[in-house]
């Protein structure tokens, strides 16, 4: 079937629906690394006018990849719910974006129909969004997730404490930690990055942060975001983990190259939910980015963003606890400079709140893409203003194992005294009988380890 239109005086046509939606991206280097992008404006303009006339049914019926050649598209199709599809099945993509965008709308309304919606759907309307509709839509995707604490409630600015090490010293972890404890962060999860993928180091580093945990009595999960199968090796010997990580493709193919499958995901749920240390059940944390099934060359000439969105709609099949992209990570080929990676997160926030994933972001850079701290913090307000479930917690914001820039401690505490948020309420009453938070806000003690370090002295 082809999709055309009459657009500036010229007939302008597309050969599948999977190249309307790749033209009706906004520009992204690594879509025209791939060779999908739009080649002028005028014909990116007529793909998003096609695009808006596109009704969800069709979305679902034209999926990027074929259900008979890939388990995530057959597992997200199955798990549409024929109640929700029936109410909206005939809406366009136009129509769906009124509706998220109307202020009689509420974050009850998005979620009975999302329910419906599968991730071309999500991708479509987001193509057809400005800055301002992506905050302002997001908003009112509230999406909750609970484990020891609880993300995503309003009023709430989650934050991970991320103390990655480049040896994986103990030590030098711990006090990254504590360190960050002292600011408000860690509500989300302590997580760390390992420099060594094997089950012993695995098990080493979760029993020293869950050592942590229990000594300061800490409402709080850990995690170490090895292979999933490396973590499940050492939970099954006995390691204490409170989530269980891993990242994730939009395609069956994309995920091999990450030596995943769905059948695989679903035992580390089932392990999760019998041996973590998680109190409120939802055990899998998703890592994902705009651009990562190009480097494995398993985007079957699909955009980006429409890739990623599929992620959100695999993801949510698992129930996460918490899910986020590291939205400038990836590099420049696939984000080139601060707007891009800017409108990538602000992308991948709404597309994940939409499709009802506990959706948190990696507002970051690295040092060879052409961006720097102030479109950093430039995209972390504007994520906090569309109700981010939580950010990065990184010492100084530069990660020294990963050498990437990311969110501060300082940057997350900032953000929820701007916004006037606070931490999950299991952790904002910890801090304030801890006294380092009064009222929602932090007190004198704040920032100083060796405090946390003599709490934890006292409670030992």
């Amino acid at each position: 079937m082809a999709y055309k239109c009459k657009l500036g005086g010229r007939h302008i046509q597309f050969e599948s629906l999977k190249q309307v939606l790749s033209k009706a991206n906004e520009t992204k280097s690594g879509d025209a690394l791939a060779g999908v992008s739009a080649q002028s404006e005028l014909e990116r303009v007529a793909a998003k006018q096609i695009l808006s006339d596109i009704t969800i049914k069709e979305l679902r019926d034209h999926p990027i990849v074929a259900a008979e050649e890939d388990e995530v598209t057959r597992a997200v199709d199955e798990s549409i719910d024929p109640v929700s599809f029936d109410r909206i099945k005939s809406w366009t993509v136009s129509e769906l974006r009124e509706f998220l965008l109307s202020g009689q709308t509420s974050s009850d309304d998005v979620g009975k129909i999302r329910a419906g919606l599968t991730g071309e759907a999500a991708a479509a309307v987001t193509k057809l969004m400005s800055t301002i509709d992506l905050v302002k839509a997001a908003k009112k995707c509230t999406v909750i997730s609970c484990a020891n604490t609880t993300l995503g409630l309003p009023g709430v600015l989650g934050s991970r404490l991320q103390p990655n090490h480049p040896s994986d010293s103990v030590t030098g972890i711990i006090d990254s930690i504590l360190d960050g404890i002292s600011y408000g962060i860690g509500d989300a999860v302590i997580g760390i990055n390992p420099v060594y993928d094997s089950a012993e180091s695995v098990a080493r580093l979760l029993e020293a942060t869950h050592r942590v945990i229990q000594e300061l009595e800490l409402p709080a999960q850990n995690c170490i975001l090895s292979h999933v199968t490396t973590q499940m090796m050492a939970i099954e010997k006995g390691a204490p983990a409170g989530l269980i990580f891993q990242s994730i493709a939009g395609t069956e193919k994309g995920n091999k190259a990450f030596g995943i499958d769905m059948k695989m995901l679903a035992e580390a749920k089932e392990l999760g939910e019998k041996l973590c240390h998680n109190n409120g059940g939802s055990v899998m944390y998703f890592e994902t980015g705009q651009g990562s099934e190009l480097s494995s060359y398993s985007h079957y000439d699909a955009d980006q963003l429409t890739l990623e969105a599929r992620c959100y709609a695999l993801a949510r099949l698992f129930k996460p606890f918490m899910v986020n992209d590291v939205c400038g990570f990836i590099g420049p080929e696939y984000l080139a400079d601060g707007r891009q990676m800017i409108r990538a997160g602000l992308e991948d926030h709404f597309m994940g709140k939409l499709l009802g994933v506990p959706m948190g972001i990696d507002a970051c850079y690295t040092n060879h893409m052409d961006a720097d701290q102030n479109d950093l913090e430039n995209l972390a307000v504007l994520l906090t203003a569309a109700g981010v479930n939580y950010f990065m917690g990184v010492p100084m914001g530069d990660d020294v194992m990963l050498s990437y820039q990311s969110t501060s401690f300082h940057d997350v505490a900032s953000l929820r005294e701007l916004f006037s948020l606070r931490p999950s309420p299991e952790y904002e009453k910890w801090l304030e009988q801890a006294g380092l938070m009064d009222n929602g806000k932090l007190t004198e003690q704040a920032g100083d380890r060796s405090y946390v370090a003599r709490l934890r002295k006292a409670k030992v």
